[in-house]
């Protein structure tokens, strides 16, 4: 069996905002600079989803709105793997492809 990491350094300002984020996977060989981060992960003891939702104060508007469409139409592919729920994973996506031209990230 193998174990592998997944390291994040963040660097805040005076603040406590965060104005560096970086990580490091060991199996991939190198740290990457990235702007925003969400964390999802599910909670045994307390059966629920626990959160961590951090970004840069360099990150602008339009790359939130990217980064958030991305990741529910990335979601909704996971979803789709895990449940076989095909149906609701296509009413998701359709949805979503809306929300996508509203706020700009898609034509």
């Amino acid at each position: 069996m193998k174990t592998s990491e997944i390291n994040f350094k963040i660097t805040v300002d005076e603040n406590h905002l965060p104005v560096n984020i970086s990580w490091e996977a060991k199996d991939a060989g190198e740290c990457s600079e990235c702007k925003s981060v969400m964390i999802a992960l599910w909670d045994v003891k307390e059966n629920n989803t626990m959160r961590i939702d951090l970004w840069t104060k360099e990150m602008s508007i339009d790359e939130m709105k990217k980064f958030f469409h991305q990741n529910v139409m990335t979601l909704t592919d996971t979803y789709a793997k895990a449940t076989n729920d095909e149906a609701t994973a296509k009413e998701v996506k359709e949805f979503f492809s809306e929300i996508g031209k509203k706020i700009g990230v898609l034509v």
